[in-house]
């Protein structure tokens, strides 16, 4: 059995008032390590002054690091900020252990997650993309300086034909997800009578257990990260009624490297074909208004802000005391729910069910609140 790696997480404070919010990255940090496998054995945070630009880190925090890398025994070390390549190289060379940004380990854990043939072409596209301007000139056995006649030609170097062949390998992946995505949209259009209802949210907010709540679909549930990468699409039948499409997705997360946000734009688009969209959100997080506020960004950079959408505050169970209350009065349209008791499921369902006739009924425009309170009073009736 393989040793786990032993990793210490790195923070950067830039300003007096952020360091709670640094920590709070650095606790959501040793869950992603967490998920790759890594057991955190110590952090460390850079407070406020210059970064230095070789290293992020100033030279003594440098030297800090190294010694508690040596003396938790630690092999790996990740930043929460992305790193250039220089200074990758730089602190590995300093600190003797492995070097990771925030970035390079999400996508370790997609590679990892990844089973479909989609989910596999979006992740290695993102990781060459990802890995095309890290590339560094290793190679000198090649040289642009050997030549002269009959030998020019041969001075493209390692380091361009490694460039010429991940360009080239990007274009092919681009390429098939194009074709995925053509199947894709195919498979939607048949589906498209059904009405469609899609699960969105913060990584670990609980989604993956409404869709089994709702369809008891099985899927596989884990107190960690991106467990879920492939979309998943199961009918809600529940009591006889008719039946709805439920569309669990890949959640979103703070500092979402672009490369996977591009990559990933096509599963994410199971989402926007949604009649309704159902925000799930962790009411137990202390980082829930963050949460929030980077699930809707997401939507921004995805286009789909002002689609119909569905508030569902999930583990009210486990919220701190008070919150619900005030979450209800700010948020009056929301449902409230912990998602593992299975007397919740009627509740949700009707839910549901009014803001997929509100949405339909406005022809799919944005329903108002009070649209959605009628849908909802209109459901319930038909239900008695």
């Amino acid at each position: 059995m393989n040793r786990l790696e032993r990793a210490v997480l790195v923070g950067v404070c830039r300003h007096r008032f952020e360091r709670i919010e640094v920590d709070e990255h650095l606790e959501e940090l040793g869950l992603l390590a967490d998920s790759a496998g890594a057991v955190v054995v110590g952090s460390l945070v850079q407070e406020r002054g210059p970064a230095h630009p070789g290293t992020l880190l100033r030279r003594g925090k440098v030297e800090e690091l190294a010694c508690l890398a040596r003396e938790r025994q630690a092999d790996l070390v990740i930043f929460d900020e992305d790193l250039s390549p220089s200074q990758v190289k730089n602190l590995e060379k300093d600190v003797e252990a492995k070097i990771l940004d925030r970035s390079g380990l999400i996508l370790d854990i997609f590679a990892r997650r990844a089973r479909t043939r989609e989910a596999r072409t979006q992740v290695e596209l993102a990781q060459l993309r990802y890995l095309l301007p890290r590339l560094t000139r290793q190679w000198s056995h090649l040289s642009r300086q050997v030549g002269g006649i009959g030998q020019r030609g041969v001075g493209e170097t390692q380091l361009e034909i490694d460039r010429r062949l991940i360009r080239r390998r990007i274009s092919r992946l681009a390429s098939d997800l194009q074709e995925i995505e053509k199947e894709r949209d195919e498979r939607r259009k048949r589906r498209s009578a059904v009405p469609r209802v899609a699960l969105i949210g913060y990584a670990n907010a609980g989604k993956s257990t409404i869709m089994n709540l709702l369809t008891r679909a099985g899927t596989r549930v884990e107190n960690r990260l991106f467990v879920t990468l492939d979309p998943l699409v199961r009918r809600c039948e529940r009591g006889g009624r008719s039946p709805f499409l439920v569309v669990d997705t890949v959640g979103f997360i703070r500092k979402l490297p672009h490369h996977l946000v591009a990559s990933f734009r096509s599963t994410l688009e199971e989402a926007a074909g949604a009649d309704l969209l159902v925000h799930v959100i962790d009411a137990s997080s202390a980082a829930l208004a963050d949460q929030m506020r980077s699930t809707r960004v997401a939507l921004e950079d995805l286009g789909h802000a002002d689609d119909p959408c569905l508030l569902a505050f999930n583990k009210i169970d486990r919220a701190p005391a008070g919150l619900v209350d005030r979450l209800a009065t700010e948020y009056p349209d929301a449902v409230f729910l912990s998602a593992i008791d299975p007397s919740q499921a009627d509740l949700l369902e009707t839910r549901l069910r009014a803001g997929l006739l509100a949405a339909r009924r406005a022809d799919n425009l944005v329903p108002t609140a009070a649209s959605i309170r009628t849908a909802w009073a209109l459901a319930r009736g038909s239900e008695s």
